[in-house]
C-alpha cells in the first residue's frame, strides 16, 4: 500500500514539475480566465473584455462583448469535450493575484490564440499574439467590427469610478 501512495505522490510531483494542469472540474470565468479544480488560471498574453463590458458593433449598437468572449471560450472547450478532449494548461508562472499564467489547449487547439484570432481578445503584454490580432482587426472580427475600450483601460476606469463613489 505504501508503494502505491509513494507512486501516486511521485506522479503528482512530476506533474507539478511539468507545470501542466489537466482540466477536470473546469469553469470558464470570463474570456481569459478559467478555474480548474479550484486553481485560478489566466490565459497569458491575451486580454479579453471584462464580463460586463459593453462594446459597440459596426452600427454603433451596444452589445455585451465580455459575455460574448466568455461564451466563445466556453464553446471552444465544449467542442473539445464533445470529442473527448480535455483542457490542458501549461503554467508560465503566477501574476500578482496569484493566478497561474498559462497557455491552454483543447487537444492541439491553443485557446489563447483562438480567442485573439476570433477578435474576442487582444494581445496583452506579449508579442506572441500580434499576428492573429492584426488578422482579426483587418477582417473586422469580434470586437474589431466596431468600437471598444481596451479591457485594461476599462478596468482602470472602473476602479477610478469606484474610488469616487467612496
Amino acid at each position: 500500500m505504501k508503494k502505491w501512495i509513494c507512486l501516486i505522490v511521485a506522479l503528482l510531483v512530476i506533474e507539478l514539475a511539468n507545470k501542466s494542469i489537466a482540466g477536470a472540474n473546469l469553469a470558464v470565468v470570463d474570456g481569459d480566465s478559467l478555474e480548474i479544480s479550484e486553481r485560478r488560471i489566466r490565459l497569458i498574453g491575451i486580454d479579453s473584455p471584462e464580463l460586463f463590458q459593453e462594446c459597440y458593433d459596426e452600427h454603433q449598437k451596444p452589445y455585451m462583448c465580455g459575455q460574448q468572449a466568455k461564451d466563445y471560450l466556453s464553446k471552444l472547450i465544449d467542442e473539445g469535450a464533445s470529442k473527448g478532449l480535455k483542457v490542458k494548461c501549461e503554467s508560465q508562472g503566477k501574476d500578482r493575484y496569484k493566478r497561474e499564467l498559462c497557455i491552454c489547449y483543447v487537444g492541439k487547439k491553443n485557446l489563447n490564440f483562438e480567442m485573439v484570432k476570433a477578435g474576442l481578445a487582444i494581445a496583452y503584454k506579449s508579442e506572441m499574439f500580434i499576428k492573429p490580432q492584426e488578422r482579426a482587426k483587418k477582417n473586422k472580427k469580434g470586437i474589431w467590427r466596431g468600437k471598444f475600450m481596451r479591457p485594461e483601460l476599462y478596468r482602470a476606469l472602473k476602479r477610478e469610478r469606484e474610488k469616487q463613489k467612496k
